[in-house]
């Protein structure tokens, strides 16, 4: 019986958000290049994303590329890129027939003229799709995001359209990447790492964490399926009590 099965459909997380950590570790653990290891986590991407589509998850974020990340081997960043512009060449179709919209989040402009290409081409072709969102973190990161945000607050304070006593959290929200999003309820890591990596600081404020020792490779529905039962047996307080929670839920 698949763990599915299990779920409450009415006690889902509308976002999810999921490092997607273990590619390379899972190649040398097979005797291959950290290539032939991004290779299949594509294989993995398509899994949960039909997998969070099927369920009816509202939101998607996966963290597929990080500012740091340009730093690695030149000829690894190079393949990273090459394997992005393929992988959304060739989903578009699928993304469309599942009525997925596509979003990017992230410092576009150290893409390659080519990925940037396609990558606007692919969200222009599935911007009309009402389903999942799904959302990609591209040379992304949280602190990059934040300076920025601060940066874009700083000109609207001397350009006179916000006075610095207006300023608050939704004024900061209001100009994060994610912007239009929810913030996510679950975060997924996988690879046994214990950290979240410069990766939606602000956002997973309140988001349940998952870890898992599972290599983003081997990550599948059942893997999605047993976090999110995870997710529905804790208790969401939000800085309140126990107790608390108990008295707001409704009578059945």
């Amino acid at each position: 019986m698949s763990l599915k099965e299990s779920i409450d459909i009415q006690n889902l997380p509308k976002h999810i958000a999921i490092i997607m950590d273990g590619n390379g570790r899972w190649a040398q653990e097979k005797g291959e290049d950290r290539l032939f290891g991004h290779l299949h986590g594509v294989e993995s991407v398509r899994d949960i994303v039909e997998g969070a589509a099927e369920l009816g998850i509202n939101y998607l974020t996966l963290y597929a590329f990080s500012t740091e990340n340009w730093n690695r081997p030149a000829d690894e960043v190079s393949g990273l890129m090459e394997i992005l512009i393929d992988t959304i060449r060739q989903e578009v179709p699928t993304l469309n027939k599942n009525n997925i919209k596509l979003h990017v989040i992230g410092d576009l402009n150290m893409l390659p003229e080519n990925a940037s290409k396609e990558l606007q081409e692919a969200l222009n072709e599935t911007s009309a799709n009402t389903g999942l969102h799904l959302i990609m973190a591209l040379s992304y990161s949280s602190r990059w995001e934040l300076v920025n945000a601060v940066k874009n607050i700083a000109i609207a304070v001397k350009e006179g359209k916000i006075q610095p006593d207006e300023i608050c959290q939704d004024t900061l929200q209001q100009h994060l990447s994610t912007s239009a999003f929810p913030d996510p309820e679950l975060m997924i890591r996988t690879s046994g790492e214990y950290r979240i990596s410069n990766f939606l600081l602000y956002q997973l404020a309140y988001s349940e964490l998952y870890f898992t020792n599972t290599l983003w490779p081997d990550f599948r529905k059942e893997n999605l399926y047993s976090a999110i039962l995870d997710y529905q047996q804790r208790e969401r307080r939000f800085g309140k009590t126990g107790e608390q929670i108990k008295e707001q839920e409704p009578i059945k």
